[in-house]
């Protein structure tokens, strides 16, 4: 009986590990994510209004912010 307790614990504890891991990576790809759709949304409005980079520049700052938005989101919902 003892040796199941101790496979159960550790299985617990791996079940821990790769949830960690599992919201570490997705903090960082929302955080990636975020900013690569703001630069490309920002990238083609520029090149439709002809007004390059400063909508890429801009929508890129919107990106970063709205990533860091989903991550404090992720975190309090802890």
């Amino acid at each position: 009986m003892k040796l199941n307790d101790d496979r159960e614990e550790n299985d617990k504890k791996e079940d821990g590990l790769y949830r960690q891991i599992g919201s570490l990576s997705t903090i960082g790809i929302n955080l990636v994510v975020a900013t690569l759709v703001g630069f490309v949304i920002g990238y083609y409005l520029d090149k439709w209004f002809g007004t390059k980079p400063i909508l890429m520049i801009i929508f890129t700052i919107f990106g970063v912010a709205a990533g860091f938005k989903i991550i404090f989101e992720i975190i309090n919902k802890k």
